[in-house]
């Protein structure tokens, strides 16, 4: 039976345009295809989708069903020819909406995937941790696309301030590190990037883990859950030093990316001696960063 009409093309009760309008939270499987050190990786990756256009005011709605067409279009495609990153996925998406949303102007799409990789032990013991991937894409109509990258991993910092106490009210001199209080830190990077460039999410876990006090993981027997407290213990770092710490690492290891790459680092400590959380960030394009740390 056909509608005698389209209510979304209708006017509003008021004219004030609609920054975004959309869905949240659209969880599919996608395929992703990604050449690793000397093999292609395929990874099936369960994904939350945020899809959204902005709205004219003279448009009473917005065809969310198209939203959630475009990525089912998607999803289907990557089955035959996986997608190479969940941002190469998001920026496809931010095309695909503006042909399926005419009136719109802009287009956002951000993505969060689970995922999983191999990992090691301070004792070698293999392991395979789980991490958030964080990928998305915003678009312009007739004008430039960009892509966000990035990770949230969970670690673990030990407070260098209450260790410093610690060791004067015990009057101790000794090598090894005393006792403080532990924190679990939730660090997030993201990236901001043009279309043509590409950044290894891997390469990000692996620079947030290096700036915890120690990494953490999901099964440790006493041996290495020993070493992880020790470790932690000789390399204390305050809330602040996490996200300076991997600031550094991102501009040593991203040299060749380009200066208006934005950059946007937090940490945050779940505290165990209080019940408020601690936390830093930066944001900031990439030539600012260099040039700080120069």
């Amino acid at each position: 039976m056909a509608l005698k009409c389209d209510l979304q093309y209708g006017r509003g009760e008021a004219g004030f345009k609609l920054t975004r309008v959309g869905v949240k939270g659209v969880r599919k499987p996608v395929i992703v295809r990604r050449e690793g050190v000397g093999k292609t990786l395929n990874n099936s990756l369960n994904c939350s989708v945020d899809i959204y256009v902005d709205l004219p005011g003279s448009q009473k709605g917005s065809h969310m069903s198209r939203n959630v067409e475009v990525l089912n279009e998607v999803v289907l495609e990557s089955m035959e020819s996986p997608v190479t990153g969940i941002e190469d996925m998001a920026a496809d998406m931010c095309k695909r909406l503006l042909v399926h949303h005419e009136y719109a102007q802009t287009a956002d799409v951000q993505v969060v995937a689970e995922y999983f990789r191999d990992s090691k032990t301070p004792l070698g013991k293999p392991t395979f941790e789980s991490y958030d991937l964080l990928g998305g894409s915003h678009i312009e109509r007739g004008g430039l696309l960009r892509k966000k990258i990035g990770v949230e991993v969970i670690g673990m910092t030990a407070c260098p301030c209450g260790q410093q106490t610690v060791t004067e009210m015990l009057g101790y001199s000794g090598e090894l590190p005393v006792m403080t209080h532990n924190q679990r830190n939730v660090c997030t990077v993201v990236l901001e990037v043009p279309e043509d460039v590409s950044v290894e999410a891997d390469d990000l876990i692996d620079i947030v883990e290096d700036s915890f006090s120690s990494p953490t993981f999901e099964l440790l027997k006493r041996p290495d859950e020993g070493q992880v407290i020790i470790n932690a213990h000789k390399n204390t770092k305050f809330v602040e030093d996490v996200v300076r710490s991997v600031l550094v690492r991102i501009v040593e290891k991203f040299s060749d990316l380009p200066d208006d790459v934005y950059v946007d680092v937090t940490s945050e400590s779940e505290e165990s001696i209080h019940k408020h959380n601690a936390f830093a960030e930066r944001e900031g394009f990439l030539g600012e960063l260099r040039q700080e740390n120069d």
